[in-house]
């Protein structure tokens, strides 16, 4: 009989790293898969050999059909993904497509939303835009109701993180979908630290649209973020942020308004990052291969093992205990964090410090056990407890 978890544990060999450290970082860098060197020499062999043909030959379409390999993990259909070099292109070409009337010009989202796109948000109140930060009582998470209740009959947009970045917080995303309907205000879903560790089922959660990257589970690198939007209203929006692969005819060379495309097409701009889409295809695959149903069941037992062991070495967690609101990072919290994640890392036990959270571990499918009880042995040694 097999052992448990013997197929994922076979496809450690697909990463290189996993030789050489106890890699513990997959909600911030993923590990390379063995088969980007083929797919960064494919990319360089056709424009060597095919040269300016390689764009009727397959780089033309890559925004669209790269995307296609993220529909089973965002649940989504195919041909609504849009590929973006990363989500900051992503979230404000979909911004481009918000206005907000003096009656309904309210965005709201919580205080533990990654800053980036705080920054862009900002960016609104010159159109307009009035801005709403939900708190949080302890810095983990915000309760559903206080979220729910602050998205008014005046909300215009609400943009928030499903798997908040710091604690690994889980938000009900599908109650935040049916709130947002009833007031008549869109939500913008940042999935970028659940997509491959967590299952996502937008269309049936009825999410408007999302944004997210490779960077993290998904192990497809960085330069390849995308954006979904639900087809139920995507032909209802203009992006001002254009280009010409959103035309309907872009090798007309027409002058004047753009006629935008249909699907995920409207939602691109110019030239796409031909290497990026290139490097992450082997991690998507992978990953969806697996199946994040499979992941996910794997990510719980792995995550609830090492805030055991963490706990029981004496330290404090800045995780959810409640699996339905864990996503795939602990957070240990100890007041000499930043400087013991360095030592961690010169010891080839790679992991990450965040202010506010602590020292945060990030087991994927293809990690240990004892790599989790490696970790956490060095972390008390080096911490005197």
């Amino acid at each position: 009989m097999a052992a448990p978890h013997e197929d994922l544990l076979a496809l450690r060999s697909e990463f290189p790293i996993l030789e050489t450290s106890t890699y513990l970082i997959n909600n911030s860098l993923g590990a390379m898969p063995r088969r980007v060197h083929d797919e960064l020499e494919t990319f360089a062999t056709e424009w060597e050999t095919r040269g300016v043909r390689a764009w009727h030959e397959g780089w033309w379409e890559m925004a669209i059909t790269t995307g296609d390999l993220l529909a089973p993990l965002l649940g989504v259909q195919p041909g609504s993904i849009a590929m973006h070099q990363n989500v900051s292109v992503a979230a404000a070409l979909f911004l481009s497509c918000i206005d907000y009337p003096a009656a309904k010009n309210r965005i709201v989202y919580t205080e533990l939303h990654f800053p980036n796109v705080m920054y862009l948000l900002e960016g609104e109140r010159k159109k307009g835009a009035e801005i709403v930060v939900v708190p949080s009582d302890d810095g983990i998470g915000v309760p559903t109701e206080r979220l729910l209740a602050a998205i008014d009959e005046r909300t215009r947009l609400v943009p928030i993180s499903h798997t908040l970045f710091r604690s690994a917080f889980i938000q009900d995303a599908e109650a935040i979908a049916r709130r947002c309907r009833e007031v008549g205000a869109t939500l913008l879903l940042d999935v970028y630290q659940s997509t491959g560790v967590v299952p996502l089922y937008l269309e049936k959660w009825g999410v408007d649209a999302a944004v997210g990257g490779s960077v993290k589970w998904l192990c497809g690198g960085p330069g390849a973020g995308y954006l979904w939007v639900n087809p139920e209203i995507a032909d209802t929006l203009e992006p001002s942020f254009t280009g010409w692969q959103s035309d309907e005819e872009p090798f007309a060379f027409r002058p004047g308004p753009i006629r935008y495309a249909k699907g995920g097409w409207r939602f691109l701009t110019g030239t796409p990052n031909i290497p990026a889409l290139y490097s992450c295809r082997p991690g998507y695959r992978i990953v969806a291969g697996v199946g994040a149903e499979k992941i996910r069941e794997r990510s719980l037992a792995l995550t609830a093992h090492l805030m055991g062991i963490a706990e029981e070495a004496g330290f404090t967690l800045n995780t959810p205990r409640d699996p339905k609101h864990r996503g795939g990072t602990v957070s240990i919290w100890h007041e000499d964090a930043e400087r013991l994640c360095k030592e961690l890392i010169a010891r080839e036990i790679v992991c990450d410090y965040r202010p506010r959270a602590g020292i945060r571990l990030s087991p994927h499918f293809y990690n240990t056990e004892a790599e989790l009880e490696h970790a956490v042995r060095t972390l008390k040694e080096l911490a005197g407890r």
